[in-house]
């Protein structure tokens, strides 16, 4: 009788932890992205996956694509432009980036002439949260795409009279 109740406890938690294991690997959606073209040459696909979030239509993608470099005490940013295009047929966009890496920036003086490696950007954009679709990115081999979520204040503000 002992013997069939360890039994059932051990089976019991091998089930939980199971369906716990398939509830994480659920945070995503099956990756899709055969339909996207091929990189050009020079060029890299890259892609945002998010994970399932609850009420998606309130979240926001912040994405920046950008490089590391040395830079002084100026506010720099990467010259170029990113383009969204349509993926002919299936309703989805992408972006393309164009820029050959050069960076503009202010022009105060810097004191000690000290560099620091720092990560400089395009304009960065904004778009919709969206889980089902990846954010599909065609950037030059040196560029790199970042990004963070952003999410409603919870508190709705009132905004002041004058």
């Amino acid at each position: 009788m002992n013997f069939l109740k360890t039994i059932s406890a051990v089976l019991m938690v091998f089930f939980i932890a199971n369906i716990s294991a398939q509830k994480k690997t659920d945070k995503f959606e099956k990756l899709q992205i055969d339909m996207f073209p091929k990189a050009k040459e020079g060029f890299k696909q890259v892609y945002i996956r998010l994970p399932i979030a609850k009420n998606e239509a309130d979240l926001k993608v912040e994405f920046f694509v950008g490089l590391e470099k040395l830079l002084d005490c100026n506010k720099h940013f990467l010259m170029g432009k990113v383009t969204t295009q349509d993926l002919q047929g299936w309703g989805y966009n992408y972006y393309e980036v164009e820029s050959n890496g050069e960076t503009g920036g202010t022009l105060m003086g810097c004191p000690d002439q000290k560099k620091t490696k720092k990560f400089v950007s395009l304009q960065p954009e904004i778009v919709r949260y969206n889980s089902k679709l990846p954010l599909v990115f065609y950037v030059p081999k040196d560029l790199e795409v970042r990004y963070r979520i952003l999410r409603p204040d919870a508190a709705m503000k009132k905004a002041v009279q004058k």
